[in-house]
């Protein structure tokens, strides 16, 4: 279920101010976050983000096509190791 039109798209106000802050200053060093449920707002394109995943922090470049869509959508939590394999002998 998704968030009601009444309230808007969340956004992290920290997170905000911060982007505001480096677009005030012409910076673009990475941000680093643990908001994973912050919607990505067109303020966002052009910045880096460093998205926590619950080990490290990845690296997420927000581009136009990632507006509407979360933080945590890009940063994987789990490492897909493949189906088992087959331990047949013959």
């Amino acid at each position: 279920m998704s968030r009601s039109q009444k309230k808007g798209p969340y956004v992290e106000p920290k997170l905000y101010f911060k982007v505001q802050k480096m677009e005030d200053t012409g910076r673009k060093d990475p941000i680093k976050t643990w908001a994973r449920a912050c919607t990505i707002v067109p303020e966002f394109i052009g910045h880096t983000f460093m998205v926590h995943n619950g080990k490290a922090h990845l690296k997420v470049y927000v581009t136009e096509d990632m507006v509407g869509h979360k933080l945590g959508e890009f940063s994987p939590t789990r490492t897909f190791r493949g189906h088992g394999s087959d331990k047949k002998k013959k």
